[in-house]
């Protein structure tokens, strides 16, 4: 029992002619003849007693109708769903990003997105890194935004730009006036980093090391947002990625460029390699990539 057959028994019912039937469908009466003799076959037993004047439904027929026409109602709402979903008049889509480029980066691209989709719900998951990670390998969201993996596989990195940590320092500090600081200056001052696991503060501790030893931390905390107001209220200074520059000067700090080292780590967008994204998560990568722009390292002071 297929749909064209439940269409053809409908149609026969409603008008009680294969001729009238026929015309509605835009298929030819003998056709038409066919299609429901079908489906009589299949059911077992007759769903019409025709005449050379009448057609009228038999007792099973009676009983058919009213399923046959619920099925249909629901066979045309599940199409008309998925023809939106698929010109993303309707949809949803989860994204995880890690927590600096949550909140200083990615509204820009969902604005841009809201603009184009009105229809589409976005979800964002404001998570670390490594549960970034995680929820895209666990298919709890189609796209994560995050640092480059170093194991991608099964993965698809899409690079949306290099990120270089710049060092935040509070606005009265000598620091704050130079074109560049060094790692040797910065760690001069008590130092005010993320909590582990963060992947900025493990990245920051592989790249400093080599160069400085142990990451002296005097004050940690598990927020930018806190970490920005503590440099600002003159409690030490910290480093952080280049897309929260402007995060941190609205909470009154300092960025300045950092080098010796100059500590780099692509950003991009990550999915999973064997699934194939749904309409509305390939529109929101499009858009992202199209609309992340590389943050300015150096801060105007």
């Amino acid at each position: 029992m297929n749909v064209k057959q439940l269409r053809a028994f409908v149609a026969v019912a409603q008008y009680q002619s294969f001729a009238q039937a026929g015309e509605h469908l835009h298929v030819s009466q003998p056709a038409l003849s066919l299609t429901i003799k079908a489906l009589e076959e299949y059911l077992g037993g007759a769903l019409l007693t025709r005449t050379t004047r009448s057609v009228s439904l038999t007792a099973e027929g009676e009983v058919l109708l009213p399923l046959a026409r619920r099925l249909l109602a629901d066979w045309d709402d599940t199409e008309e769903m998925l023809r939106q979903r698929f010109t993303l008049q309707l949809g949803r889509v989860s994204v995880a990003a890690m927590p600096a480029f949550a909140g200083n980066l990615l509204p820009h691209s969902l604005k841009v997105f809201r603009q184009r989709y009105p229809k589409v719900n976005v979800t964002v998951h404001d998570v670390i890194n490594e549960q970034v990670l995680e929820l895209v390998r666990h298919r709890r969201v189609e796209l994560g935004i995050g640092f480059e993996p170093d194991n991608t596989e099964g993965l698809r990195f899409h690079p949306l730009y290099m990120d270089r940590f710049v060092a935040v320092v509070p606005g009265d500090s000598p620091l704050a006036l130079k074109p560049q600081v060094t790692w040797a200056q910065l760690l001069a001052e008590d130092f005010i980093a993320l909590q582990r696991p963060s992947a900025v503060r493990l990245l920051l501790e592989q790249n400093v090391a080599p160069w400085h030893g142990k990451l002296a931390v005097a004050f940690e905390s598990h927020q930018l947002s806190t970490i920005g107001r503590m440099v600002a209220s003159g409690l030490g200074v910290s480093a952080v990625p280049a897309l929260c520059i402007n995060q941190m000067q609205e909470l009154g700090a300092r960025c300045v460029t950092l080098v010796e080292p100059a500590v780099e780590r692509r950003i991009g967008v990550i999915a999973l390699g064997d699934h194939k994204l749904s309409t509305a998560a390939q529109a929101l990568l499009e858009v992202l990539l199209a609309h992340t722009h590389t943050p300015e390292v150096t801060c105007v002071t």
